[in-house]
């Protein structure tokens, strides 16, 4: 009897030392924008920013960014359930207002870590397009969106408007 408690209590601890779960703790995925001048070098945006989406069922407004200076980067989620996210871009200083809106076309991958974890989505995105009150250009610079919050995703220009 003492053998098969002493067997079963040694089982239980080896299966239990194979069984790590590494679930990442944070499973959102965030596009990066940099900002950058007329010649790809950082600047800085002195204006104030705030950034929103609306539902893709219309019925609510997320603010994803709200009163942002002095940025020379900044990060936004990006959503899962549709191929195209829609974002305005609201700058303001002084006397001077503008609001542009962002067309961000993309792919979405599930993404699995282990059966027991949640799953999280990856992005490749495929195409950006803005209108221009503000904004100068937004160029591609790393289509690929996941855990990683070093790449760049996105370099923004906006127009110098003194």
């Amino acid at each position: 009897m003492r053998k098969a408690l002493l067997s079963l209590s040694l089982l239980g601890l080896i299966l239990s030392a194979c069984s790590t779960i590494d679930c990442p703790i944070q499973t959102a995925v965030y596009t990066v924008y940099s900002v950058k001048d007329g010649r790809e070098a950082a600047d800085t945006l002195k204006d104030t920013i705030a950034i929103w989406s609306v539902r893709n069922d219309g019925t609510d407004t997320l603010f994803l960014y709200n009163r942002g200076t002095n940025l020379t980067t900044f990060s936004l989620p990006i959503g899962y359930d549709s191929p195209e996210d829609t974002l305005f871009f609201y700058l303001w200083k002084d006397n001077y207002e503008r609001i542009d809106t962002v067309w961000i076309g993309k792919n979405n991958y599930p993404h699995f870590e282990s059966v027991d974890c949640a799953a999280s989505f990856f992005h490749e995105i495929t195409s950006v397009k803005s209108t221009h009150n503000a904004i100068d250009t937004i160029i591609i610079n790393n289509p690929a969106v996941n855990y990683d919050p070093s790449n760049e995703h996105f370099h923004i220009h906006f127009k110098n408007h003194d």
